[in-house]
């Protein structure tokens, strides 16, 4: 029996499973997750899901179907794929459950993000505080019960949940099943917020105390964006079982099926709209499914008719655009052939190092594959024996994904300067006394924030902003240029070049240099040699060879003498 869908009203936002059914609010029945759970037997399992995938939802519905309290609650799972098995129907509401969430620790310090956490936990000891009642705790078990506080010792919070699961246990006989929500939200925060050693170092107690010595444990499930790396928090776990968007385990629990979107369009009268919505918001692959939608994506569709980037505004996307925009050259080029549509071919590793973002492009691949901005197009083994791993190609993921990129690039410099769009009208005018006062204004302000924290050499800054500065112009003058940057053309490498797409209109060819001491008396002198170049090495041959007369292509020197620029 397939997945059915319910009801024609769109409720937006809501995560809670029993409001869904109650309301009869439009839902894909995913309760199929529960027997693949139950039925794999795994004691811990962790699954990776981009966000706005359904996991808080599925979490919920987890809950609400083993949870003691919810006994007997066969109006929430009538009609539904895990009621059809009389097993399952006598298994629901069976099971003590703890349901906690990370999704609110976004605090910007350590001190004020750990008391976050140890306020989930006193939410959960006083949820249970009839546990204090009767003689189901020693004294002592009691005073330690009461010990609980945003401001408890480490040694508390680390066995907090071990210490809830033993006294559940006691009051209803039967292991408990833990579920957590977000685990990776606080260690995506403190890597922003600068107190990653100490996050790493609080919640690896907590979590080798719930997951891995909790003899009161009978099954756990995590939900997160990101697989961070085993060394940082989940060291000797040997019961963990990672589900990341390559495995083909739950492959189609989380996020909407091509199936299901076109039921849900009939639904709604819009099937005549399913390749524009394919078109928009199809791409993302899990395991060996290439058809899956995000769900949140879809529902604002359902809801409002309007096509829009409704994914990609749901949170903030400070992580993905801080390492985009700090990224090295090399990084910014493969954006460039990203937006193009090219695919770049990268080893990767699905688990996070969030210490080598910085310095590894591969762990920056790695978390955009996680985050969904990217899709795997191709994988294969490497032959190269001494190589390990595989190598994937990888793409934007879908049309919505790729408007998102063009906005975090285009803020990039809009942020830096109102006048932005007066610049790009300057450029293809040839203005040049408007681009230096611009130029100089903006490159004071942007150097810094290029500044990855390791203090790039003056070198290299330029280099940085320049990359960036192309997939600025990238994506204002989309349509109307293809443009590309490092590539060979006559006798050497260009750095910029924008070919029209129409004809008759002109091209351009820009070269960045550093101003040389030793070699030039100023910056001047520094275009001079930029423009020279142009002319020596013949970067003008690819666009002649294309029709371009030498006489439509201009020429622009960029040269760099610390936080200054100088355009010729």
């Amino acid at each position: 029996m397939e997945p059915k869908t319910r009801s024609r009203t769109v409720s937006i936002g809501i995560q809670n499973f029993e409001d869904l059914m109650l309301h009869h609010y439009f839902y894909v029945d995913k309760t199929r997750f529960i027997k693949e759970w139950w039925e794999n037997g795994d004691v811990v399992t962790l699954i990776t899901r981009p966000r706005r995938f359904g996991k808080t939802l599925t979490m919920d519905m987890v809950e609400k179907f083993f949870s003691i309290p919810y006994a007997k609650r066969a109006d929430l799972f009538e009609g539904l794929f895990i009621w059809q098995e009389e097993k399952y129907r006598e298994l629901q509401g069976t099971y003590p459950v703890i349901f906690l969430s990370f999704s609110s620790v976004k605090e910007t310090s350590f001190s004020d993000a750990r008391k976050k956490i140890c306020q989930i936990m006193l939410g959960l000891y006083t949820k249970y505080s009839f546990l204090l009642e009767g003689d189901y705790l020693s004294e002592k078990e009691k005073q330690y019960y009461q010990s609980v506080s945003v401001v408890m010792e480490n040694y508390v919070v680390s066995s907090s949940l071990r210490m809830l699961s033993e006294f559940l246990y006691r009051y209803y006989g039967k292991r408990v099943i833990i579920l957590l929500d977000e685990y990776d939200t606080p260690m995506q925060e403190a890597y922003l917020n600068g107190y990653w050693e100490e996050m790493v170092a609080f919640t690896r107690g907590l979590f080798q105390d719930t997951f891995k010595t909790n003899s009161y444990l009978e099954r756990g499930l995590l939900t997160g964006i990101t697989r961070i790396s085993k060394e940082s928090i989940f060291s000797d776990m040997n019961n963990l079982e990672v589900v990341t968007t390559t495995s083909e385990k739950y492959e189609t629990a989380f996020g909407f099926t091509e199936e299901e979107v076109r039921e849900a369009l009939r639904q709604f009268g819009l099937s005549d709209q399913l390749e524009r919505v394919r078109f928009w918001y199809d791409g993302f692959c899990f395991g060996k499914r290439k058809d899956i939608y995000n769900p949140w994506s879809i529902t604002k569709y359902l809801d409002s008719g309007t096509f829009d980037t409704y994914w990609a505004n749901t949170s903030s996307n400070r992580l993905v655009g801080k390492l985009l925009q700090e990224g090295t050259p090399e990084v910014k080029i493969a954006v460039e052939d990203l937006l193009a549509g090219k695919p770049i071919c990268t080893e990767l590793s699905e688990e996070v190092v969030f210490e080598e973002l910085e310095e590894s492009d591969q762990a920056l691949w790695s978390l955009l594959l996680a985050s969904g901005y990217l899709r795997v197009e191709e994988a294969w083994e490497q032959e190269d024996k001494e190589e390990t791993g595989a190598r994937y190609a990888l793409a934007l993921t879908n049309l919505e994904v790729k408007k998102e990129c063009r906005r975090l690039i285009q803020k990039w410099f809009k942020n830096n300067s109102s006048r932005y769009n007066d610049f790009i009208k300057a450029f293809l005018a040839k203005d040049i006394d408007y681009m230096n006062e611009y130029m100089n204004q903006v490159a004071l302000q942007t150097f810094s924030s290029f500044d990855v924290g390791n203090k790039p050499s003056e070198r290299a800054e330029p280099e940085r902003f320049y990359h960036g500065f192309v997939l600025g112009l990238m994506v204002d003058l989309a349509g109307k240029y293809q443009i590309t940057s490092n590539r060979e053309s006559g006798f050497g490498r260009y750095d910029v070049m924008l070919e029209p797409v129409q004809k008759g209109e002109k091209a351009f060819i820009i070269e960045f240099k550093v101003f040389r001491p030793s070699k030039e008396k100023d910056l001047e002198e520094t275009v001079q040699n930029a423009l020279k170049q142009i002319e020596g090495k013949q970067y003008d041959t690819e666009l002649v060879k294309k029709g371009i007369a030498k006489e439509e292509i201009r020429h622009y020197g960029f040269a760099f003498e610390g936080k200054k620029v100088l355009i010729g």
